[in-house]
């Protein structure tokens, strides 16, 4: 189930620290903070912040619209997301 939904998504990685399980790094693309840039706005773009709690609440910026996911229970919100969307998970 797991895999079926990380087919076509998209990982950004915009900076230390980040939280991937192994099997979803090794088969998903990326893509840099410019090409995410350029995809802001799109429709059928959803931006997901995997942070840890303490990383998110302390950060200083966060990505305008992004939605706010626990990294470690993927299981109880993968599924709410359209699959005909672009998905990206990040993190820093």
């Amino acid at each position: 189930m797991k895999m079926r939904f990380f087919t076509g998504l998209i990982l950004v990685f915009l900076g230390v620290g980040t939280f991937v399980p192994s099997v979803v790094s090794a088969n998903a693309p990326r893509i840099t903070k410019d090409e995410l840039k350029a995809l802001l706005g799109n429709p059928d773009l959803v931006i997901v912040d995997v942070r840890s709690g303490g990383d998110w609440t302390d950060a200083d910026s966060k990505i305008q619209g992004a939605i706010r996911e626990e990294p470690d229970q993927i299981n109880s919100w993968a599924n709410k997301y359209s699959k005909d969307k672009m998905i990206v998970l990040y993190c820093a």
